[in-house]
């Protein structure tokens, strides 16, 4: 164990849920940020899609779906960024601050009355900050724990419990001021969650993170930071002038851009992969896990294509397919974007205790991930029932959809937290922050791919879209399984 790792676990240790004290800086943190990104999300499709008598922008429904299928990717396909910039410049501690001011002011351009420009400008915003702060965020967490610490999925079942909590109030909070009185009163609510957590970042770091996320593993030189700017200068420079003559020309249409990012989320992480692979930094037991890292990110992928539609195919469904006046009560269409969140912060400690009981008795990281897939593709099975039983012309009681999130968080809690805990432990030394940044990279090729898969579904194509796809999810679960012996086998010693 290096000295920095030494110095980290010399906090204390039973000072959050017998954890770290160091859990609770982030676990606030990360509260306030998802509370933030959550609430603007639980309405930013219907202020895309409503008319402008309604407060909206009057967007295509398919357009505004495809639109957030590429926010949802281009906002985790950042975290590449905030990788690097962790592992080459500033470190995960600083990266992450940084991160937050960016969202901070993104959801502030929101909460004015504007145009797609404006609304592209935020999310321009958003997408940067998100990149910095969320994979660092989370590689904070594993700078808490050694590698050999049992406690270390559950710290980071906690951890996703904070993350939820915050997504678990935001949809009830924002989404009702932002349907029941106006959108941008709601954004201007997510701008103050990024605020709020940007002051506890700032003054508990220092008491309770001590030296994690301070370290910069891979600095570069003064030659290298001198050639690197250089070429990010000229890079920015070219995309401005590309993006000046092609938008107002009409030669990029938001579909054109929709089809550019659905091909980058296939391309970015292979060749992201095969850099590290590579990589001479990269030691002969580091890329055996990198190849048993590869069919869990594609099980990812899947997973995430499913679970991100909760925000979308799912959010649509709950606004015009779904009984919104149920047992005396009228419900906000964006409330169903609590359900995910709720789940979570009621089975997450369920889940959490669960690895810590089995201890070494625990199934393997790649059957948690095939019994993830399995509840993710039974999520959509259960949405062909009230369509063949009442056809697709009928509203639906909201117990349906409830049940799809139930199911679809079960597969989330058996994935989710333990790729980020997997990801932490089968990184290579030299890219620790990269590699979380291509753990959230899974979500955006994931959403890239779902921003042309979400045009293929209307109310004639339902039975048919939630079957595929479910059943395609199951599938690759089932083969994930009967390959789990052999992946472990490439994992060199970690379970």
């Amino acid at each position: 164990m290096s000295s920095n790792n030494q110095n980290i676990q010399d906090i204390p240790q039973k000072g959050f849920f017998g954890h770290p004290k160091g859990l609770s800086t982030l676990f606030f943190t990360e509260f306030w940020e998802r509370f933030s990104y959550y609430g603007m999300r639980a309405i930013l499709l219907f202020y895309m899609y409503y008319e402008l008598s309604k407060g909206g922008l009057g967007i295509d429904q398919g357009t505004a779906a495809s639109i957030m299928a590429v926010y949802g990717s281009l906002v985790y396909m950042s975290g590449i960024i905030g990788g690097w910039i962790a592992d080459r410049l500033l470190g995960s501690a600083r990266t992450t601050f940084y991160g937050g001011v960016l969202i901070m002011f993104g959801h502030i351009v929101l909460s004015f009355p504007g145009s797609l420009t404006g609304l592209f400008v935020s999310m321009g915003l958003i997408v940067i900050g998100t990149g910095l702060l969320k994979p660092n965020v989370s590689n904070i967490v594993g700078d808490l724990y050694s590698k050999e610490d049992y406690r270390r999925d559950s710290g980071f079942s906690i951890f996703y419990m904070g993350i939820n909590l915050g997504g678990l109030l935001a949809p009830l909070i924002v989404g009702t001021v932002g349907q029941e009185y106006n959108f941008h009163l709601g954004f201007s609510l997510a701008a103050i969650g990024m605020f709020i957590g940007l002051v506890v970042f700032i003054f508990t770091k220092g008491k309770y993170l001590g030296p994690a996320g301070s370290n910069v593993p891979n600095p570069l030189t003064a030659a290298e930071r001198k050639k690197v700017f250089g070429r990010f200068g000229i890079g920015a420079i070219i995309v401005i002038i590309l993006g000046a003559i092609t938008i107002p020309t009409g030669i990029l249409t938001i579909n054109g851009f929709t089809m550019i990012v659905s091909i980058l989320g296939i391309i970015i992480p292979a060749v992201y992969f095969i850099v590290m692979y590579r990589s001479p930094r990269t030691t002969e037991v580091e890329r055996s896990r990198l190849l048993a890292y590869i069919p869990m990110f594609v099980a990812a992928m899947m997973f995430w294509a499913i679970q991100e539609q909760g925000s979308i195919i799912l959010a649509r469904y709950a606004d015009q397919r779904t009984l919104l006046h149920f047992a005396g009560i009228e419900i906000q269409s964006s409330w169903f974007q609590s359900l995910n969140p709720l789940f979570i912060v009621l089975l997450a400690p369920v889940f959490a205790w669960l690895w810590v009981k089995l201890g070494n008795k625990q199934p393997s990281t790649p059957k948690k991930f095939s019994v993830g897939l399995f509840f993710a593709g039974l999520s959509f099975i259960v949405m062909i029932i009230p369509a063949i039983v009442n056809g697709t012309d009928t509203l639906v009681n909201p117990l349906w959809l409830v049940l799809s999130f139930f199911l679809v968080v079960l597969g989330e809690l058996c994935l989710s937290p333990v790729g980020l805990s997997a990801t932490t432990k089968l990184a290579p030394a030299a890219f620790s922050a990269q590699t979380m940044g291509l753990w959230f990279l899974s979500n955006a090729s994931a959403q890239a791919i779902n921003a042309q898969v979400v045009k293929l579904y209307s109310f004639d194509t339902e039975i048919l879209y939630f079957g595929v796809i479910g059943g395609i999810s199951i599938l690759l679960g089932l083969l994930l399984f009967l390959s789990s012996k052999k992946i472990h086998q490439f994992m060199r010693g970690i379970d």
